[in-house]
């Protein structure tokens, strides 16, 4: 049997019913038709390029790091095991105090300054036919330089020469004539003062040879003058006049310049209270070597001594100038050229000495920083005495054999632990003892 249906329920109409009373739906419009998937967008092009960026910029930043861990680069074993012994030890360059022999030398500008300096001049006037040198030439004395024309005084000489002959033919008559008057007087033929006038004009004509033969050496004089030779050896300079010109006698500008070049001098000045020791040097007959060095003080030119000193100081600037003496044969010194004079005054032997750069100064101390055997450093103060180039005395607060910083010194405080290496010793480990004296079964040795 059916159920029957209650008052709360509403039959159920059926399906061709409801599809005939339902409605029509309203008439729907088409869908728009499928559009085109849009293109990637632009903000995946601009990810890209900050990606890129970054990643340079991260092998640009990280690129040691990576290198190092490089097979090729990595570091050998037995350095990675010595910094893990070295416990965080700071690598230094170090230098072991000695004992030497160290040099006291006062310094001064000087100037190169030739012992001889000729400036060639005519004696004669005349036309100049020949020169018979080069520019820059080193010459010997008596070299012939320059011919001036020699045929205006060949001219002088030959008028001397005539001159000479007639006079002396005048006094060759008078001479016989004073031996007649003579005779004459003896019989009292003549008067007395007739032979006296003939005697004087024998010794004038005797004065008037005197002055022929003056006049012919003064010609062949000037015959000499017009070979113009070279009075010392040296270098000659550039040449002041040329062939054909008229040259004066002594005229200022004078024909060329020759400067002696070896030996060759330094003119140098020293304070006045670096003399005392310098003249005691002297006075006792010592022979002070004298270097001569560039303006830098770098390179080394010559070697000399110690010629002479001046009298007096400069009472302007209480300095006293010195000449030293140098061979120059490979021309390293040149006239007026600027050097530092090097002045060698004592010589200090068997003192403790410690390289200059090991040494740090701030406004109360002078110091170094010393390693100690357990291979940690200290700061110690020192006294200094004389610096000469790269080494410097220790009058007190090192010994002979001590260990000092050299290179490293801005990373250290008191106490820390360094890595020391001194150039030419073999390298050690300053962890080395630590981790001997950790390892079981070993006791540590207390001395």
């Amino acid at each position: 049997m059916d159920p029957i249906p209650t008052a709360l329920e509403s039959p159920r109409p059926s399906a061709p019913e409801e599809v005939q009373k339902a409605p029509s739906p309203p008439p729907q419009k088409a869908p728009p038709p499928l559009q085109k998937a849009p293109p990637p967008a632009r903000w995946r092009r601009w990810v890209w390029v900050l990606i890129v960026a970054v990643a340079a910029f991260a092998a640009y930043r990280f690129w040691p790091q990576l290198k190092n861990l490089a097979p090729g680069n990595a570091p050998p074993p037995s350095m990675a095991k010595g910094r893990a012994k070295s416990g965080g030890a700071t690598p230094v360059v170090a230098a072991r105090v000695k004992r030497g022999n160290i040099s006291i030398y006062d310094t001064g500008l000087g100037a190169v300054t030739p012992i001889y300096t000729v400036t060639v001049q005519s004696r004669v006037t005349g036309q100049l036919m020949k020169v018979m040198f080069k520019e820059g030439q080193l010459v010997k004395e008596g070299d012939l330089l320059l011919e001036i024309d020699p045929r205006p005084y060949q001219v002088m000489l030959d008028q001397a020469e005539g001159q000479l002959v007639h006079d002396q033919a005048l006094l060759k008559n008078a001479r016989v004539d004073l031996e007649r008057y003579k005779i004459l007087l003896a019989q009292e033929a003549v008067p007395e003062q007739q032979y006296a006038t003939q005697d004087a004009l024998v010794t004038q004509y005797e004065g008037t040879i005197k002055t022929d033969q003056a006049a012919i050496d003064n010609a062949k004089l000037d015959l000499v003058y017009c070979h113009i030779t070279s009075p010392i050896t040296g270098l000659i300079g550039l040449r002041l006049v040329d062939p054909g010109n008229i040259v004066q006698a002594g005229a200022a500008s004078g024909l060329l310049v020759i400067t002696q070049i070896d030996p060759i001098s330094v003119i140098f000045t020293i304070a006045e209270d670096q003399l005392p020791p310098v003249l005691d040097k002297v006075h006792a007959g010592g022979k002070l070597p004298v270097e001569a060095w560039d303006r830098e003080l770098k390179n080394k030119l010559a070697q000399g001594t110690l010629e002479t000193i001046d009298n007096q100081i400069d009472p302007t600037t209480g300095t006293l100038k010195l000449r030293a003496v140098f061979d120059n044969k490979a021309f390293k010194l040149f006239p007026s050229q600027f050097v530092n004079a090097r002045l060698l005054v004592d010589q200090k032997r068997n003192v403790v000495l410690a390289p200059t750069a090991t040494i740090q100064r701030n406004s109360q101390n002078t110091y170094v920083w010393l390693v100690k055997p357990d291979s940690t450093v200290t700061i110690r103060q020192v006294t200094t005495g004389v610096s000469e180039g790269d080494q410097t005395e220790m009058l007190s607060g090192v010994e002979e054999g001590d260990e000092v910083v050299m290179v490293g010194v801005d990373k250290l405080q008191e106490g820390s632990r360094v890595n020391a290496q001194v150039p030419g010793e073999a390298p050690r480990n300053p962890g080395a003892q630590n981790s001997a004296d950790s390892k079981p079964g070993r006791s540590k040795k207390v001395s």
